[in-house]
């Protein structure tokens, strides 16, 4: 499996875990502007799985709470992020 493979196969996992948050879920889908119905096309989108990763990355709070989940490491998420489309730009802030 290469680089960009397991990043999506991350992101995959986290959208999973992140359909059962309600709460994250309706925040994410509000940021994104996606209904829950596109979900499942979506997901076949590397730069919505970045957008995913994204949102997820923007609170350790979530973080944790998606990788103890899912029983990754909290820096899975980044290094995921890096696997995905932009991943490897500068951030500037």
């Amino acid at each position: 499996m290469n680089e960009r493979e397991s990043a999506e196969t991350v992101a995959l996992q986290a959208l999973s875990w992140l359909v059962s948050q309600p709460e994250d879920l309706g925040g994410f889908l509000n940021a994104s502007g996606a209904a829950p119905g596109d979900l499942a096309g979506l997901a076949r989108d590397p730069v919505f799985l970045a957008a995913l990763i994204d949102y997820l990355l923007e609170t350790d709070e979530r973080v944790l709470a998606c990788t103890g989940a899912l029983g990754l490491p909290p820096e899975a998420l980044g290094t995921a992020r890096q696997g995905l489309p932009g991943g490897r730009d500068p951030h500037w802030t």
